[in-house]
């Protein structure tokens, strides 16, 4: 039986994940580097046999030391305007991003999109200067007219390339709440959009207002880009989301992180958890558009591990990771990689798991449980979708109670209630909401 005073000592014995190489320049603090992290959730496997594990692999953005010295932001807002925005809605939004746009200066470019059957700039690409100008041009958008939702993004990335820097947070923040009726309307045609921008260093954040706007084309577009996603379903709640957007803005450390994982020694990828990526043989890449001052972003790799004989020790992957590093203005690389051990002891197995990956793990993977669900639900199979919920309710059940996880107890209780509330076949369309955007920020570890 394990304690909690051997269970560190085996777990320094084990464990060689967070290794990490640094490319450093000449004279560089570690104060402004990422860290890598590569934590295997079972560091000591069961001799003999086949495993499937499970390897998270985290980055932390470093702590910004001086707000002063922050990363100028270039951020187009770009509104919906259309008929149905009209009353409360439009003016709460109007004044949630002029609250938003007073946490910036004279070092940082705004501009402001407002769309319906067609595209306006209200406030072209500009330095934060002449503030009462740009809010006076704010409180002019007036709600009419369609939802031309494609073409109000295009043209707030239009305005970002003014003054595009791969040394700037470029981020379009986008708010509707309708379907997009007019031209490109499509998830996936959207989440084209979003991909092409993200190749350019802009990032898409989607915020979609009341139960009229679709979710999937909002997660798709801000996931393809890496931005934020938020269902605000009141308007008055509108200005604390874009506080927060812009606080994720204005804390940015590092961008166009790109993740390339390489399996070792016969182990093979299975799938990776989270983030869009893409499994070619036994390599895996993966990327983000950026990284917060003192945030955590990571992905789950679950692979296949061939079996060992005991005492042996073996790579499973190796990762490298390159990022620009918006405080040096310098590409950076880290590398890493995580070694398991095996052996014929289960309890030696049992005190090296390390619970903190695998909660994360089990949170990943109630994830995807989630995402059948919907599927299901969709195609009218709601006996179906109701014990994809209570399956992913037991699986939770079940890893709480062996990792001792209040956290991962809560989502337990969080999957029965969904899957109660699917019975009674009614406001799915709430419901749906409510899934999309706590999958889409547990996948991406959205802070808001």
């Amino acid at each position: 039986m394990k304690t909690q005073s051997d269970k560190p000592m085996l777990r320094r014995t084990v464990r060689t994940i967070g290794f990490v190489l640094l490319s450093l320049l000449p004279g560089l603090s570690q104060a402004n580097q990422v860290n890598l992290n590569i934590n295997l959730a079972t560091p000591v496997m069961e001799a003999d046999q086949r495993h499937r594990a499970f390897i998270k692999v985290s980055l932390e953005g470093f702590k910004q030391q001086d707000q002063q010295a922050r990363i100028p932001a270039n951020v187009a807002i770009v509104l919906d305007k259309s008929g149905s925005m009209g009353g409360d809605k439009i003016q709460y939004a109007r004044e949630a991003a002029i609250m938003a746009i007073k946490r910036l200066d004279e070092r940082d470019i705004v501009s402001v999109v407002s769309y319906d059957s067609r595209v306006q700039v209200v406030v072209p690409a500009t330095q934060v200067r002449d503030q009462q100008s740009i809010y006076h041009a704010i409180r002019d958008v007036h709600a009419s007219g369609n939802t031309a939702l494609f073409a109000g993004v295009s043209k707030g990335a239009h305005e970002l390339r003014k003054f595009l820097s791969r040394n700037k947070v470029n981020r379009v923040i986008l708010l509707s709440d309708g379907l997009a009726n007019v031209g490109p309307q499509s998830a996936s045609e959207l989440g084209e959009l979003g991909a092409s921008l993200a190749k350019e260093g802009i990032s898409v954040t989607t915020i979609g207002l009341g139960l009229g706007y679709n979710e999937d084309l909002m997660t798709r577009l801000a996931g393809f880009s890496d931005g934020n996603h938020a269902f605000v379903e009141n308007a008055a709640d509108l200005a604390s989301v874009f506080q927060y957007e812009f606080g994720d803005v204005l804390s940015v450390v590092a961008q166009g992180v790109n993740i390339e994982i390489h399996c070792k020694n016969g182990v093979t990828p299975i799938r990776l958890l989270g983030r869009e990526s893409e499994i070619m043989g036994n390599r895996v890449t993966t990327r983000l558009n950026q990284l917060y001052s003192e945030q955590e972003k990571f992905v789950i790799l679950e692979v296949e591990v061939p079996k060992q004989a005991a005492e042996t020790e073996l790579e499973l992957v190796s990762v490298k990771v390159a990022y620009d590093n918006l405080f040096t203005q310098h590409q950076e690389q880290l590398t890493g990689q995580s070694m398991a051990r095996f052996s014929g002891s289960a309890q030696e197995v049992e005190a090296a798991r390390d619970d903190k990956a695998l909660e994360a793990a089990v949170e990943q993977v109630a994830n995807e449980y989630s995402r059948d669900a919907i599927e299901a639900r969709d195609s009218g199979d709601l006996a179906g979708a109701k014990k994809i919920l209570q399956d992913s309710a037991s699986y939770l059940g079940s890893q709480a109670e062996s990792l001792s996880s209040p956290r991962l107890q809560e989502q337990q209780e969080e999957a029965l209630q969904d899957a109660d509330e699917l019975e009674t076949n009614q406001d799915w369309n709430k419901q749906r909401k409510e899934l999309k955007a706590r999958q889409y920020k547990r996948a991406t570890q959205q802070t808001y």
